[in-house]
């Protein structure tokens, strides 16, 4: 038997687990303060919801479950390969949510605020920063296609985001459709404009010069591409953009104008809200209102998130406007795990030692003790010092020894 957990997965010791037990209690806590409820989604979704989800690049990463008993040997038996899986785990949270409300919403109360914080599964090739299990940190708003939602969303996981001591951070903001007005007004045909995007997608990877080789490399028409290069040269104001766009256009910039104007009010100074045009992002099914956060100390996106008014539809049939923010857990607990660390108001933990013959009277004790501190009983071992040695380096706070001193020894 192997004792190594499956590559792109991790075992998470108790310091490990506690650090995470906190960030997740945290962000749950600000969240359901700030008027999200909280709801639970199953791990497995059917097949089809998945592929027809429009999951972007992530649909090539779906981690498939077999079809049991004699479905699937009927299925092998007739070279079905295509037919061999009928579920999968789930790449995102979003999906799962979409079919919730389909099924649930004769139940809810619109427009629905919802929290989700739970495992997602990809099958990607595992590497530092990419793990095949990991957990998203979701809220969503649905059943309203108001530009405050945009805003509580933003503000709500700022908020968030700051209680649990990751600062100095800008939240970047792009439109869908703004970013198809500016490639239809500089001459690119409607029909480029989703393979466009793809390439714009890795400005800040391969430079304006890498984004201009690719799109000549791929056939589009070079004066096009010349003035698209032109336009791309120095700031991209919501000015600049103005002079691109169609007056039929005009409502999107203004939606993004005050998504920004009401955040940045909203903001304080805390954080920096900014405009970005090159704001891509890779799912399908975004179609209005990108967002994305960046931490400006540790480099790298923490939080991204997006509209997404017709994914809830493939279930429905109806559209139903939905907009969603997504707090990169994983890279988070990274960065505070290196950084050792400890939040203020974390319980601390001590240890209580006592004979055996001691272990009622030990007990009380440390139920006194545990108004206080988080406390766990351990039968004295032979050697006290190496093992004092062994929970200080887990983390604990101090210890009592029962029928000693009477007090708590720190370390």
């Amino acid at each position: 038997m192997k004792t190594g957990t499956v590559k792109g997965t991790n075992d998470y010791l108790p310091k490990e687990a506690l650090l995470r037990d906190y960030l997740q209690n945290t962000i749950l806590d600000i969240y359901i303060n700030n008027g999200f409820e909280h709801i639970i989604t199953p791990a497995i979704e059917d097949a089809e919801n998945l592929d027809k989800s429009e999951g972007g690049e992530n649909l090539n990463l779906i981690f498939k479950i077999l079809k049991r008993g004699d479905k699937l040997r009927k299925a092998l038996d007739s070279n079905d390969y295509d037919g061999l899986s009928d579920m999968g785990l789930r790449y995102d949270l979003t999906l799962p949510l979409s079919r919730y409300y389909a099924n649930n919403r004769s139940n809810l109360i619109l427009p629905l605020k919802t929290i989700q914080i739970d495992r997602v599964y990809r099958a990607e090739r595992p590497q530092k920063g990419r793990l095949r299990e990991f957990v998203q940190c979701d809220i969503d708003i649905l059943g309203s296609s108001n530009p405050s939602c945009e805003i509580e969303l933003i503000y709500t996981t700022a908020k968030a985001l700051l209680a649990i001591n990751i600062t100095e951070f800008c939240v970047k903001i792009n439109d869908r459709r703004l970013l198809s007005a500016v490639l239809s007004g500089i001459g690119f045909a409607t029909e480029d404009i989703g393979s466009v995007c793809i390439v714009f997608d890795k400005l800040d990877k391969i430079g304006i010069e890498g984004v201009v080789s690719e799109l000549l490399e791929k056939g589009y028409d070079k004066e096009v591409v010349e003035k698209f290069e032109s336009f791309l040269d120095g700031d991209i104001t919501l000015d600049k953009i103005r002079s691109v766009i169609s007056d039929e256009d005009e409502c999107y910039l203004s939606h993004i104008e005050r998504i920004i104007h009401e955040s940045e009010k909203l903001a304080r100074g805390k954080y920096d809200i900014v405009f970005d045009i090159s704001l891509v992002r890779g799912q399908g099914y975004y179609t209005g209102t990108i967002f994305e956060i960046e931490s400006l100390r540790f480099k790298g996106s923490i939080a991204g998130g997006g509209r997404y008014d017709n994914l809830i539809g493939k279930f429905t049939g109806e559209s139903v406007p939905a907009v969603g923010f997504s707090i990169g857990f994983e890279r988070i607990y990274q960065i505070l795990s290196e950084q050792n660390y400890i939040p203020e108001d974390y319980r601390k933990r001590i240890a209580v030692f006592y004979n055996e013959e001691e272990y009622v009277d030990a007990c009380l004790k440390a139920d006194e003790l545990r108004d206080a501190y988080d406390v766990t009983m351990y039968h004295r071992p032979k050697k006290l010092g190496k093992f004092l040695g062994r929970i200080e380096q887990h983390g604990y706070y101090g210890y009592l020894v029962y029928g000693e001193k009477g007090e708590i020894q720190l370390f």
